[in-house]
């Protein structure tokens, strides 16, 4: 394997020789002026995404990149330890349709899993399809998959290069072929089927110009009806709002097929709610009467399921950490509803009908918690998990089935599927995979510490058991902070291998995410944004003085939100940080609502067009805010040439900028993938770019693992 031939190059910190020269980025003379505030922009020409200027440069940064990278020996051993851990079965809970069970699984390493079909939960599983024959690299992604309610066909969506523009196909399970129509430009959509199985809806977008699928700004998602024999020219147009042509739509059918629920979504905890009566489920009238639900602009409501005329709907509307309700769809007024299962402790991530009973999965801190409902809201019982500090997914229930299905993971516990008998209250496991790694050796502490208006903010630190609290130790702190989105405790196997090598894992719950419901969240975006960087300093802060690491061995990730978290962060405390990674992140809070998806994300961020916006946005945009001659930590910016969601060019810009600014000679380097996106990547060139990315921080923070030792030894003579 060429890239991990062993070599001695100058590594970063005290062993390296000097300063890197960066391949020169050109600037021009660009200025932007918001409310009378001239900003400076020398390399917004880097949003041209096709320039052959651009392309150049990249090319230099990458050769620049490969080269200093390759001739760090921690790369190879975590890229082998890495590869070792990460061989084993994963799979996901299935879906049941009828009699029939369909599931994903991969054996190991294979770049994309498969999809699997059985008769029953012990019957045999054969293939219906294997993304890995579509692309001999693994650059076909598939992105999602879903089963027709007879279970004879399913609808499935590939994503070329990990993009996020989808085509979906739709295979017939029987013969294992493909029907003839596709259907394209579908992002950010579903597949929801009526129930006669003749036909699904989906979300899409225009066509966008030649060349700019990357780049342009998204706008008028509309919900459309496919016959799956007929050609996408003749699929019905079901709902569209011109008048918000930034909000995403989504419909989803109810489980007996009698209703079409249609979701209007403009902030990414707000929505509107309509539903369409589809009369006989076997002969669905789609084009019948749309009405409204719930139109208020108050709360997130989701519809779980139906029974009769009556809909169970999650919400957190005067229940900041969420409830159930039941609503009478010819009596949905307010005063009408009736809640089912009041807000409890803890915040309420799913319920799902379940064999006439209502199952409900709740975080409390950060920590699955499941509980079984009669449909009237009396507690049946609360359901044993393996682990009381692990994360339940992929929930899979119906109406009229006794079996539920769900996943099941820890830090140090990778993914198990459970079945759960509901009338007969049993567990079972389903699947369970072999993993080279002995959890024992490990263990796993929730702490407290105070940040920024004296908040208490949970913290995960994942070490080896016994370590000596010396200050010494190589730590990696993760966070992300935003979105709602709570970071719980799960497998992973870099993670696994990064422990398995001396390192100490750490992961905040900041301000921003939904470890405490919504208050939480809105502590951290908008105007608030900046209590999420004081967090995630706080929290390295607390690693430091409480002597799990230091400065020097302390490292910061962070990925898309979590790479502008890091981004900021490296701006506002250079000091505070041995090494550096951002990843995908949005770096330029003054221009990201121009590009792909960036307008879903006003709602979080706001926008530079308004002015009160524009101020505490320019005060913390990473972009803006390097200064020229500041030593900054070592840092590795990562992006992707194909990612449609957050657009290189906030990476592009960021890097070029950093390089010239960095007053001392530790290294800024950028690396630019190809064929890949923002989130999908083949497990092949996953592994690679985690052994890139882990093994420079490792490096740059005193990762000295004994067979790195061992391995450095023996290069010596």
């Amino acid at each position: 394997m060429a890239a991990l031939v062993w070599t001695l190059a100058p590594v970063p910190g005290a062993a390296a020789p000097g300063p890197l020269v960066y391949p020169k980025a050109y600037r021009d003379h660009t200025v932007d002026v918001y409310f009378g505030t001239r900003v400076k922009a020398p390399y917004q020409w880097m949003e041209n995404l096709e320039s052959r200027k651009l392309a150049r440069w990249i090319t230099a940064e990458n050769r620049l990149t490969d080269a200093y990278l390759h001739g760090l020996p921690l790369r190879a051993v975590f890229y082998r330890r890495l590869r070792q851990i990460w061989n084993y079965a994963k799979e996901a809970p299935p879906i049941q349709r009828g009699q029939w069970l369909f599931f994903s699984h991969n054996t190991g390493i294979q770049n994309q899993s498969v999809v699997y079909v059985q008769r029953g939960p012990h019957g045999k599983p054969r293939v219906l399809l294997n993304p890995n024959r579509l692309s001999p690299n693994g650059t076909i992604a598939l992105a999602g998959w879903e089963p027709s309610p007879n279970g004879r066909y399913l609808a499935y969506e590939l994503s070329v290069g990990g993009s996020d523009w989808q085509t979906i196909h739709v295979l017939d399970v029987a013969t294992g072929k493909n029907l003839p129509y596709t259907v394209r430009w579908v992002k950010f959509s579903n597949v929801s089927w009526t129930r006669n199985s003749q036909g699904f809806f989906y979300s899409r977008y225009p066509e966008p110009p030649l060349g700019k699928a990357i780049s342009q700004r998204l706008a008028d998602q509309t919900l459309y009806y496919h016959w799956i024999r007929k050609p996408q020219s003749d699929d019905r147009l079901i709902y569209a709002r011109p008048d918000h042509p930034e909000w995403i739509i989504e419909g989803s059918v109810s489980e007996n097929g009698r209703y079409l629920f249609i979701d209007f979504q403009f902030r990414i905890t707000r929505n509107e709610l309509y539903y369409m009566n589809l009369g006989n489920p076997e002969k669905p009238d789609i084009d019948g009467a749309i009405h409204p639900l719930f139109v208020r602009d108050d709360a997130a409501y989701t519809p779980i399921g139906t029974r009769g005329d009556t809909v169970y709907v999650q919400t957190d509307q005067a229940a900041p950490l969420g409830r159930v309700i039941a609503v009478n769809l010819e009596h949905p007024a307010p005063s009408r509803w009736r809640t089912v299962i009041p807000q409890g402790n803890g915040v309420l991530v799913s319920a799902h009908l379940a064999d006439g009973r209502i199952l409900v999965h709740r975080m409390v801190v950060a920590k699955s918690r499941l509980a079984l409902y009669t449909r009237g809201g009396r507690l049946i019982r609360s359901l044993s998990l393996p682990d009381a500090m692990g994360t339940v997914g992929g929930i899979s229930a119906r109406a009229d089935s006794p079996n539920v299905y769900f996943a099941f993971t820890s830090f140090l516990r990778p993914g198990e599927i459970e079945r759960y008998d509901v009338p007969h209250a049993r567990s079972s496991i389903f699947f369970r995979p072999d993993v080279s790694f002995d959890p024992d050796h490990y263990v796993v502490h929730q702490v407290f510490y105070r940040s920024t208006g004296g908040v208490r903010v949970p913290l995960f630190i994942v070490s080896r058991k016994g370590i000596r609290l010396n200050g010494k130790h190589p730590t990696i702190l993760y966070g992300y902070g935003g979105f709602d989105i709570t970071l719980t405790p799960h497998f992973s196997p870099e993670v696994a291998t990064w422990l398995r090598l001396g390192g100490i894992y750490a992961m905040p719950n900041l301000r921003g995410g939904g470890v405490y419901g919504q208050e939480w969240h809105e502590a951290g975006m908008l105007n608030h944004k900046q209590n999420v960087f004081d967090d995630f300093a706080n929290a390295a802060r607390w690693l430091i003085g409480h002597h799990y690491t230091s400065v020097a061995h302390l490292g910061i990730m962070g990925y898309s939100n979590g790479g502008l978290l890091t981004g900021a962060s490296v701006t506002q405390h250079p000091h505070l940080f041995g090494a550096v990674y951002v990843g995908h992140g949005v770096l330029d809070m003054l221009r990201f609502q121009k590009f792909s998806g960036g307008e879903y994300w006003i709602s979080e961020y706001g926008t530079s067009s308004r002015k009160k916006d524009f101020k505490w946005l320019y005060a913390y945009s990473p972009l803006q805010n390097l200064k020229k001659g500041v030593c900054y930590p070592p840092t590795i910016i990562t992006t992707s040439t194909d990612d449609d969601r957050v657009v290189p060019s906030n990476a592009y810009k960021f890097a070029a900028e950093m390089q010239r600014d960095q007053g001392c000679a530790n290294p800024i380097l950028l690396h630019v993938a190809t064929a890949t996106s923002h989130i999908y990547m083949p497990t092949d060139k996953l592994l690679r770019h985690d052994a890139d990315n882990w093994g420079f921080i490792g490096t740059e923070i005193g990762m000295r693992p004994p067979e790195l030792a061992r391995r450095m030894r023996q290069m010596e003579f």
